[in-house]
């Protein structure tokens, strides 16, 4: 063999031959001491260990959701009927009796607010579910401990006060903090702490409303951004577990009780859709009114050197000014959707659709302040309302036009309802099954699906950031918007591997591998080059550093081998690939075969893990030509 020529690994067993070196099917020592990827199963006994901490979660979201609520009647019967009680009771019906001083309520909830917030925790301002987006994507899903209690205390005073705010932002808030904080309290890795994160919020939302399946697909589509066994299953169970004890406490009937909603007509289902477009463009106007409004009071404070501590009180002024004037926006307003849904026209209500069009700006304004002022609050309760009343509106506005189409006004509610949470968090699925899971209308079930989509369509077309992303993505955080299985993971290190290997032998001599080197042949530009002993298999991995430092000329390579080869098999995925290139900080690895202990049947670098992702780019950007032509005539035979 010449001095520029080394064998490549079709050769390795030629080589070793002619040099007198037989080749025996028994496998080296080194076969022991090989850092091969470990392959990590779908569910093993850490995962074991989050799903029972999920299910400890969602129990525990159960009873800090009921006491949320009646923490907020308790604040709520102080603040409007000067009574310790925790009896349910609407602010609206004290407002006669209070006249202008229902102002001052909400202005009192603003200061106890801003004064926890500055001095307890920045992290409770807001409707919970970005800042724990933003712990999630940031700060590996660590949230300070405190905020477990200052965020019920500080939604109690600023819902029971007034605020035009639902009770399920904080509770989604605290729980995601407390399965955050057990994630903390014990050795966890960042991915674990984020479901333990995800389960809470998800179990704060099905203790809430009752409604597992949404909550789960809630947490996936805004916190997990991932759809695997690991984290779904303990999600899934917390919220089952929460869902269990509201129905315990609470009950099983639907949040949202609605007349029963008949098999819908094709016309009737178009209606629907072109709703949810209207819909869709309406709550893109919603996002840039909140960070509008958000903008308005850090010019406040820039400008006006109006600290941000006073900001919650600022707003809640204009709270209470709309309260005086349309009560029914005060507070947590479940009652509302209730009466959108199913007895806006009923005696018992005795609505028309001018309060309701009345009701539904009002509500807007007062909660579109409140929020931009940075108090703390929830945003699917105000979003269901307006929403909900935005498709009454509408759909009575199609009927009349229409009347053919036969919409139900009801329906058009529920669509409204929805399909403006899915314009504005992008939470397609979850705001479809939430629908349902609150009022059990499984008829209603095609036409949220038509105008949820197509809400979601024309909310992707117009708007790059949503309600939940925007504040973050103003900090410079970007937040995964679509949601695909590893590429990666799908390509197997055989496809890609470089199969002619420029492999040394053990006993070869330093001064004729550096000839190699400087002779420019095919491979000699290489950054690493196998090794491997008489019998043909793998000694370790000599780099072009250890080959040209200044060890003597007659050295054997063999005797250059410092550590233990980093391997991969040829049936591993890319993934595992890349994955072991990062863990050991390698640029290569030799790969070897299951079907051949020991052996080197290639070897896998960094450039082809990238160069993988070309046939990504190919399948997903690069139209191909029609490969199928439909002859429109048959020729005469």
């Amino acid at each position: 063999m010449s001095d520029g020529e080394l064998p490549t690994s079709r050769k390795i067993e030629q080589a070793a031959t002619t040099e007198g070196l037989p080749v025996a099917p028994s496998l080296g020592p080194v076969m022991e001491q090989l850092h091969i990827p470990a392959r990590q199963s779908l569910m093993d006994r850490r995962a074991m260990v989050i799903v029972a901490w999920a299910i400890v979660l969602g129990i525990a979201a159960g009873f800090i959701a009921e006491f949320l609520r009646r923490l907020i009647w308790l604040v709520t019967n102080i603040a409007f009927y000067g009574q310790f009680s925790i009896t349910d009771r609407l602010p609206a019906q004290a407002v006669p009796h209070l006249g202008a001083w229902v102002i001052g309520i909400p202005v009192v909830g603003g200061i106890i607010v801003g004064i926890m917030a500055r001095y307890g925790s920045r992290a409770i301002r807001g409707h919970g579910i970005p800042e724990a987006m933003e712990q999630v994507l940031t700060n590996e899903s660590r949230i300070p401990a405190r905020v477990t209690w200052l965020k019920p205390l500080s939604a109690a005073f600023a819902i029971g006060t007034g605020g035009p705010f639902g009770a399920e932002g904080p509770i989604i808030a605290t729980g995601g903090a407390l399965g955050s904080l057990i994630g903390q309290l014990f050795r966890t890795t960042s991915s674990e702490r984020k479901t333990l994160l995800a389960a809470g919020a998800a179990a704060g939302m099905a203790a809430t409303f009752g409604s597992p399946v949404s909550a789960v697909l809630l947490a996936v589509e805004l916190l997990l951004f991932e759809f695997r066994p690991r984290s779904l299953i303990p999600v899934a169970l917390g919220a089952a577990a929460a869902t269990g004890v509201h129905f315990a406490l609470v009950g099983a009937r639907p949040v949202f009780e609605m007349p029963t909603i008949l098999t819908p007509s094709w016309g009737a289902l178009v209606a629907y859709a072109v709703l949810g477009a209207v819909i869709g463009m309406l709550s893109t106007l919603v996002t840039r009114a909140v960070y509008a409004v958000e903008d308005g009071f850090e010019h406040l404070g820039h400008k006006m050197r109006v600290h941000w501590m006073w900001w919650p009180a600022i707003g809640a002024v204009a709270v209470g000014v709309i309260g005086l004037m349309v009560p029914l926006t005060l507070g947590v307003g479940y009652s509302n959707i209730s009466a959108v849904l199913g007895g806006w026209e009923t005696p018992q209500v005795g609505w028309t659709l001018k309060f309701v069009a009345l009701l539904v700006a009002a509500k807007f304004l007062s909660w579109v302040i409140a929020l931009g002022s940075g108090t703390s609050g929830g945003t699917l309760a105000p979003l269901f309302t307006i929403g909900g009343g935005l498709g009454l509106l509408i759909g009575a506005g199609m009927n009349r036009l229409v009347p053919a189409a036969g919409i139900d006004v009801h329906v058009a509610a529920l669509v409204g309802m929805a399909a403006i949470f899915a314009g504005a968090s992008r939470a397609l699925l979850a705001s479809i099954v939430f629908a349902f899971e609150t009022t059990l209308q499984p008829m209603g079930l095609l036409p949220l699906l038509g105008g949820c989509s197509m809400s979601y369509l024309v909310s992707c077309v117009l708007m790059r950031n949503t309600i939940m992303t925007e504040k973050i993505a103003r900090r410079g955080v970007r937040v995964p918007v679509e949601y695909a299985s590893d590429f990666l993971d799908q390509v197997l290190v055989k496809e890609v591997m470089a199969r002619e290997v420029i492999a040394f032998p053990a006993d070869r001599v330093l001064a004729e591998v550096r000839v190699f080197l400087a002779s420019g042949a095919a491979g000699a530009s290489h950054q690493g080059f196998p090794v491997i002993d008489g019998q043909g298999h793998l000694l370790g991995v000599l780099t072009r550093r250890d080959l040209l430092d200044g060890a003597a000329g007659d050295t054997r390579m063999g005797t250059l081998v410092r550590r233990p080869p980093v391997v991969v098999y040829d049936d591993c995925s890319l993934r595992e690939a890349a994955d072991h290139l990062v863990r050991h900080d390698v640029g290569r690895l030799p790969v070897m075969s299951r079907q051949k202990p020991g052996a080197l049947v290639g070897i896998v670098t960094r450039s082809d893990v990238l160069k993988a992702h070309r046939r990504r780019i190919r399948e997903s950007q690069e139209p191909a030509a029609p490969t199928v032509s439909i002859p429109f005539f048959r020729p005469a035979v």
